[in-house]
């Protein structure tokens, strides 16, 4: 992939994230009430930040983007891609940590972001993109339902 693309209707770019946006990544992770019990907004930031984006960084598999508007970073995302054996060897898209800053959320730049990822998806040649959102972010779930996402599996985790 290229490292930076306009959004569809051409406000904003994805490019992919370097070392100096890691603040303003978990600044957006954190910009939820659950993302809040999740993330240390701390500076300097755990060093467990950098070490999970020096992986993602040498994986060619994952892309961890942000989304600048006017030179500001307003979104990010992690789009992995998978091989599998099943559906007779074909690949899947997984998406990961999807966000918008909250003050610009409802003005289209979330559905613009992800009308790229799934064109991204589509042109690695993978037969899903899949993503999973917490049951307790409703309007992220209508959001997803309303770009096509559908529920067709009951997702587990385990925590460890």
């Amino acid at each position: 992939m290229s490292e930076t693309f306009p959004l569809p209707d051409g406000h904003g770019v994805i490019r992919r994230a370097t070392r100096a946006d890691l603040v303003e990544i978990v600044r957006l992770l954190a910009d939820d009430p659950l993302g809040q019990t999740r993330e240390a907004l701390t500076d300097p930031l755990p060093e467990s930040y950098h070490r999970a984006f020096e992986a993602i960084e040498a994986d060619p598999n994952q892309f961890l983007a942000v989304v600048e508007l006017e030179g500001r970073i307003v979104g990010t995302f992690q789009l992995g891609f998978i091989p599998g054996l099943s559906y007779r060897g074909a690949w899947q898209a997984q998406l990961e940590a999807v966000r918008i800053d909250h003050a610009l959320r409802n003005r289209g730049l979330g559905k613009n972001m992800m009308l790229w990822v799934i064109q991204q998806a589509r042109q690695r040649g993978c037969l899903y993109l899949q993503l999973t959102s917490s049951k307790t972010r409703t309007a992220a779930l209508r959001f997803y339902q309303r770009l096509g996402f559908i529920s067709s599996h009951e997702g587990m985790k385990l925590k460890l």
